[in-house]
């Protein structure tokens, strides 16, 4: 059963076409870190089915979600994913208060190309899927290609193949280095192996 063991909360956002490893990997890896992490579809239906037809249950849908108290958003990518959440006003409007409010804001694979989109990685440090970044180049980010870049609020990963390092990434940031390291070693996750 999940106990809590921060009063730091997050949210992920669903959408259909999402993809579900991105997605999933991350409430997993928070769920084991004692991170509240509440899933929200962006259309009206809790159920939401991936881009590879996996469909799973969120929690809450995002007309009757309060972001209020929340410290950190979350998107994973996929297509058409990346495209839904870019085009729900409701949740782009709130990603960009979260960020220029200095609070987290997490996107892996194609995501960050929403971030670009709203004009929040001018200048910033950036990681994204390959078939995304001449978006990021495009709204002036520094595109690396590391797993996972960490440039200050924004948390940005590459792909599927990244999402374990994009989940540690977030633990260390809401909790600490060291719970990130424990659960690590704990899931056996050696990138060296």
């Amino acid at each position: 059963m999940f106990q809590a063991k921060t009063d730091k909360k997050a949210a992920i956002f669903m959408a259909p076409g999402c993809e579900e490893i991105e997605a999933l990997t991350v409430v997993d890896i928070l769920f084991r870190a004692g991170i509240p992490l509440t899933k929200v579809s962006i259309t009206d239906s809790l159920s939401v089915t991936s881009s590879h037809d996996v469909t799973f249950l969120t929690d809450e849908v995002i007309d009757s979600f309060s972001f209020e108290g929340y410290d950190m958003l979350i998107l994973p990518g996929g297509m058409p994913g990346t495209a839904n959440l870019g085009a729900c006003g409701a949740l782009t409007d709130q990603v960009s208060a979260f960020a220029k409010a200095g609070k987290y804001v997490a996107a892996i694979c194609a995501a960050p190309s929403v971030l670009a989109a709203l004009g929040l990685l001018k200048g910033r440090r950036a990681a994204c899927n390959p078939s995304v970044e001449q978006k990021l180049l495009d709204g002036g980010a520094d595109l690396v290609r590391e797993p996972v870049c960490v440039d200050g609020n924004l948390i940005t990963s590459r792909a599927m193949g990244t999402a374990i390092p994009f989940a540690l990434a977030i633990t260390e940031a809401l909790l600490d280095k060291e719970t990130a390291d424990a659960l690590r070693a704990n899931i056996l996750y050696d990138p060296e192996a």
